[in-house]
């Protein structure tokens, strides 16, 4: 469900995306919700697809799913995505499962990508942690 006090802007001298909004406007009321740095791994912190950034990028955002469901929330809430690279991998295929991820959906949030020197696991490819915003 899309909150009326949410308001998406891409203004017409900003280069317009499928994948990310420019801005996002929150009003009160509404809950706010943080979900921390997600990494590839499975519910008993195995790496998901060691050395393939693309699947680890869909295992990251099933991560998110479960973390936004778990406090009534969804992808279609989240305001701020910020994603972590590991330099010299390849972004198009994470991009590719973000993409299949968000899907339809109107709206995209913004986003800020960056690439860095390594993550706290090794194994990682990629982390990205979420500001959603959801109805009280």
């Amino acid at each position: 469900m899309l909150l009326e006090n949410v308001r998406h802007v891409n203004p017409d001298t900003l280069q317009r995306s499928p994948a990310y909004s420019q801005v996002v406007e929150v009003t009160e009321p509404a809950r706010t919700i943080y979900i921390s740095g997600q990494n590839a791994v499975d519910r008993v912190g195995n790496i998901v697809g060691i050395g393939d950034i693309g699947k680890q990028a869909e295992q990251i955002m099933r991560n998110l799913r479960v973390a936004l469901h778990a406090v009534d929330a969804d992808l279609e809430h989240v305001v701020k995505f910020t994603i972590f690279i590991v330099q010299g991998q390849p972004l198009e295929p994470a991009y590719e499962a973000y993409l299949r991820a968000w899907g339809n959906r109107s709206n995209p949030p913004t986003v800020t990508a960056a690439y860095v020197a390594g993550l706290a696991r090794p194994e990682a490819l990629l982390e990205i942690d979420a500001i959603a915003v959801a109805p009280l």
